[in-house]
């Protein structure tokens, strides 16, 4: 497989326990790369085992959404650019985005700004007060990240193609929700498969329970490595 592909995927370390994790990546091995530290795990000691991962060689994507007044999110990103990891999420407000790329700047951190969640449709934003519907939303915030200095953005895999056209080929176009054939939902509601993902123009995966539920861990991730490889 290609290391290439390696690089490209993101395992969502979206356990419980720091137990958990350290088994998951145990039995991952070599197969992957790059893990994804969230909420779940960050609350439960992740945030160590984010600096542990990065010793050991791996990748970090640290998935918090940051958002907060400019101060805030400028002091936080330092701090997270002092841990080594490769890319940190806030939530694609202009002036955040805009604090936190001058705080970040010089380290090779790179920031991510997260558009709409993969669990939203249009109904879920009209609730939350949000006019738009999530295609406008995502494009409007991906112009917004490209034009305050950012690395790159999160979005659903069913945008990506339009956002690869406004960011570029350099940003980063990150998209969670991806689920191969056959797999369960879960509560994602804008999902594509890998090899449909890397086609339209996704830089990196993040999958998380297609890997971290399946019975054999590396044949999961194998599977998806070689799907993602099929589209390149």
């Amino acid at each position: 497989m290609s290391e290439d592909m390696r690089e490209r995927l993101i395992v969502g370390l979206d356990l419980p326990s720091l137990a958990e994790a350290e088994k998951a990546v145990a039995e991952l091995g070599d197969g992957v790369s790059f893990y994804k530290i969230g909420y779940q795990l960050a609350f439960a000691g992740g945030l160590d085992f984010a600096a542990t991962l990065v010793r050991s060689g791996k990748r970090v994507f640290l998935d918090m959404k940051l958002l907060d007044i400019d101060n805030t999110v400028a002091r936080g990103v330092e701090n997270v650019a002092r841990m080594g990891v490769t890319m940190l999420t806030l939530h694609a407000y202009p002036k955040a985005m805009r604090a936190a790329v001058a705080a970040a700047e010089g380290s090779g951190l790179c920031l991510l700004g997260v558009s709409v969640l993969t669990s939203m449709d249009e109904a879920d934003l009209r609730e939350a007060g949000y006019a738009d519907d999530p295609q406008t939303l995502v494009l409007r915030r991906a112009r917004q990240a490209r034009d305050a200095g950012m690395g790159g953005v999160v979005c659903s895999a069913a945008e990506a193609q339009a956002v690869r056209g406004i960011v570029g080929r350099d940003l980063a176009v990150v998209t969670p929700g991806i689920r191969p054939e056959g797999a369960a939902l879960g509560d994602q509601k804008r999902i594509m498969t890998p090899a449909d993902a890397i086609r339209a123009g996704a830089s990196h995966l993040v999958v998380g329970r297609p890997v971290i539920a399946a019975r054999d861990r590396r044949a999961a991730a194998a599977a998806i490595l070689e799907e993602m490889q099929s589209a390149a």
